[in-house]
């Protein structure tokens, strides 16, 4: 294991996945509690949460952060569908929109089985046009990021909505608390955290997987890696097929295999991330109060 002031190479192959003369920048701070970045290649820019601000800023490279929405529902999780509208998971309505293109917003899901959801974390849209996300009660434990309240879904689930028809599925029912979500570049593995530690240190802190059957449901549940500093919390793939986890200390690469590459070490607890940049090949890493980041050696699995 080797370290320098930014990476921790755990594996060599980790050296073939970084830059080694590029520095991680701090794009903006200001935040009180960032997350859910996703990047618009299409209008070279960046949205991402603050959550208890009740907003969504924008940053571009020529003219630096704006405000692209507030008040904001307390979003946290977004990502783009296929024809290139915003998903988000928004914690104080307890639901998952769409902004339409001309910038009004579609509710997608806010129930299920008859009862309100828990608190929408993060989305994720596959090829086909269904959206997955999970559904912790992060947004509903007090007044900070949502609206204090008690539960009404007996479990914390990771769903499958289909827009086309308005069906939601609750896919795996078994999570402490499920949180970031990625699909592999074939999506043939579905990957979500569980950042059950987060409340109470005996729970998990790892990221399991699971195969996509069918293009609906999952077998072979298995944990794929365990966090060492913090908890999982936003993931990403790159299309080599390595999985890149939020935790305590930074960002945590992790080989297809399961096995930890190495580390990007970042001063604020990292709380999601994503790929962006013309080429995908820049990491936009958002950190308790601060917006980072740093250009890798490799490419983020394509979002619209």
């Amino acid at each position: 294991m080797a370290k320098n002031a930014i990476y921790d190479i755990h594996d060599p192959r980790f050296i073939k996945l970084i830059v080694g003369s590029a520095r991680l920048e701090e794009l903006y701070s200001g935040c009180r509690w960032a997350e859910g970045p996703v990047w618009f290649s299409d209008a070279n820019h960046l949205v991402w949460s603050d959550i208890p601000n009740q907003r969504i800023l924008r940053w571009t490279p020529e003219g630096g952060v704006s405000i692209f929405r507030q008040p904001s529902n307390f979003a946290n999780g977004h990502t783009r569908d296929r024809q290139g509208r915003l998903i988000s998971c928004e914690h104080g309505t307890r639901r998952v929109t769409r902004t339409e293109l001309d910038g009004s917003i579609t509710v997608l899901a806010e129930s299920y089985n008859g009862r309100r959801l828990n608190s929408p974390n993060d989305v994720v849209v596959r090829s086909d046009g269904t959206i997955w996300f999970t559904d912790p009660t992060y947004g509903i434990l007090s007044d900070y990021e949502g609206y204090r309240a008690e539960p009404e879904q007996a479990t914390r689930n990771v769903y499958r909505l289909d827009p086309q028809i308005g069906e939601v599925e609750a896919i795996v029912m078994d999570f402490n608390q499920p949180n970031g979500l990625a699909f592999s570049p074939d999506e043939g593995t579905l990957y979500v955290a569980d950042s059950g530690a987060s409340h109470d240190e005996r729970l998990p802190r790892h990221i399991r997987a699971f195969d996509v059957v069918d293009g609906r449901r999952l077998e072979n549940d298995r944990v794929f890696a365990s966090i060492d500093d913090g908890i999982p919390d936003g993931i990403r793939t790159d299309l080599a097929g390595n999985l890149w986890s939020s935790a305590g200390d930074g960002v945590h690469c992790f080989a297809p295999d399961g096995s930890l590459l190495g580390k990007i070490f970042v001063p604020q607890t990292v709380a999601n991330l994503t790929f962006g940049g013309p080429r995908r090949n820049r990491l936009f890493i958002a950190a308790t109060s601060s917006l980072y980041s740093i250009y890798v050696a490799v490419t983020g699995t394509q979002v619209p």
